[in-house]
């Protein structure tokens, strides 16, 4: 009982933080412009709970798959088809002893919904000169991204900097503008010192390479031949030299191919794989290095690769799928598609205590850079170089909330921030109803020098609840299909 009861609260917290921030978000800049909002809910649907303090009532609704700010507007009407019914004044003095016909929170003082007065037109959100009601809009997108940061910063601050404890190489990429780094340093060199400075960790490694000065970065391994690297513009053949960028991806740190965590729902959870597993051969082909598996892994998207595991002092065969995701490729410059199972590798790290300054800078660059993946996985879904089978919804949503309960706080606070970001990207698609489709009307409303009719406001907002509705049966049949599969071990 009480591990169901640690999972649905692990589940009602991630969602709610996440929607809850990003309705806090519209209700404050609403509040700020002077815009009437009477009702705070999070989740759709019947009341399980209500409070009015001031002129809003603050609601938690029993379908806990998103929430709204209802604000006063003159397209009262078509907005109260999903916002929780319109804003008609309520029974005024004839009939106010009639209680049947009195709303909850009456007040014969108050405006509609809760009182006799209608709202003025200087409260209707279409009032507010534009600049205001964009600033309305977008403020639930900002408070999202805001969430992600604060909580992926507050993470490194708390938590400090994995500090990869090796200087073993474990992969050289073949650099066209500096050919002898493939020749020179080979996987299982262990890296000494880099521009002459000596390193003690990877960390060392890839801070000496990112911010060394010069043309140049030089590399000592143990065997005491330094390896020059000439830094230029990157060019590949066209020009003599590479980025650091590219140089920092070329050489990896050797990690074994053990396998330390498997996502839940993904392609290495469907096949079985476990945390400790050692993987052994790969389509046939002897494993000896996590970089040698992510290369097959990543050559592979799509395609049934089998793998040879250790476990438990015997061997097990496994056939596992990769996904098809997007990636940028620093040597190239391009995206490309790769292959991703979802497992993760047993790495010897520590962490060492940061910086506020520190802590702010990874948490803007990993919020940035988790925001940019989940534009790119957008953009392959549309031109269909992603397959919608691989859209996950709430109830995939609730296995990894769960997951990460049992894992402790801070992977429920990481598990809070992606989910944030992924609901701000999300809410900018021009969809009606979603924050990036009303953005988009009231642009064109500005363009046109009006407002559209009200026949086309509702044929778009029809159009929006449509995609909505049809998204949603699409993510929530993926993640019944994915949850069908994991119990039959399939």
């Amino acid at each position: 009982m009480l591990e169901v009861l640690r999972s649905f609260l692990a589940i009602v917290v991630v969602f709610g933080i996440v929607i809850f921030v990003h309705e806090l978000g519209h209700f404050l800049a609403a509040k700020a412009v002077g815009v009437y909002a009477p009702r705070f809910s999070i989740g759709f649907g019947p009341r399980l709970w209500s409070r009015k303090w001031g002129e809003t009532e603050y609601i938690i609704a029993a379908l806990p798959l998103g929430g709204y700010v209802r604000m006063a507007s003159k397209e009262d009407e078509s907005m109260a088809l999903i916002e929780g019914g319109g804003e008609h004044p309520a029974p005024g003095a004839v009939d106010a002893d009639d209680d049947a016909l009195k709303p909850r929170w009456y007040d014969p003082d108050a405006m509609a919904p809760f009182g006799p007065r209608p709202v003025p037109e200087n409260r209707w959100f279409e009032s507010k000169s534009l600049p205001a009601r964009l600033m309305i809009m977008i403020a639930g997108v900002t408070m999202n991204m805001i969430l992600g940061f604060v909580v992926l910063a507050g993470l490194t601050l708390s938590s400090g900097e994995p500090v990869i404890l090796t200087r073993v190489v474990g992969v050289v990429h073949e650099l066209a503008g500096a050919p002898e780094l493939s020749r020179e340093i080979v996987p299982g060199d262990t890296i000494v010192a880099v521009n002459g400075a000596p390193v003690e960790s990877w960390n060392d490694v890839r801070a000496q390479i990112d911010t060394g000065r010069g043309d140049a970065v030089t590399i000592t391994t143990q065997r005491g031949m330094p390896v020059s690297i000439p830094i230029g513009d990157g060019r590949g053949n066209e020009a003599r030299g590479v980025t650091r960028e590219q140089l920092a991806y070329a050489i990896q740190p050797y990690f074994a191919p053990v396998i330390d965590e498997v996502l839940p729902g993904s392609p290495a959870a469907h096949a079985g794989l476990a945390g400790g597993d050692s993987v052994v051969t790969a389509n046939g082909e002897a494993v000896t290095s996590w970089a040698q598996l992510v290369s097959i892994i990543e050559g592979s998207p799509g395609r049934a690769l089998t793998l040879t595991v250790a476990r438990g002092g015997g061997e097990k065969t496994v056939t596992v799928t990769p996904d098809s995701m997007p990636q940028p490729n620093p040597i190239t410059g391009r995206n490309e598609m790769v292959g991703k199972i979802g497992a993760q590798a047993r790495a010897a790290s520590e962490r060492k205590p940061v910086s506020l300054g520190t802590a702010i800078s990874v948490g803007w660059e990993q919020t940035w850079g988790i925001a940019g993946a989940v534009v790119g996985y957008v953009q392959q879904l549309f031109t269909g170089q992603i397959s919608i089978s691989k859209l996950n919804g709430p109830v995939a949503i609730g296995r990894a909330s769960v997951t990460a309960a049992k894992q402790g706080l801070d992977s429920v606070l990481y598990l809070i921030a992606i989910l944030s970001v992924n609901l701000a990207v999300f809410n900018l698609l021009p969809i009606p109803i979603l924050d990036g489709g009303q953005i988009a009307v009231n642009l064109v409303e500005a363009v046109k020098g009006g407002s559209l009719s009200t026949r086309t406001r509702e044929y778009l907002l029809r159009f929006g609840l449509a995609a909505i509705a049809l998204l949603f049966v699409i993510v929530l049949y993926n993640d019944i299909a994915s949850l069908v599969r994991s119990l039959l071990g399939l």
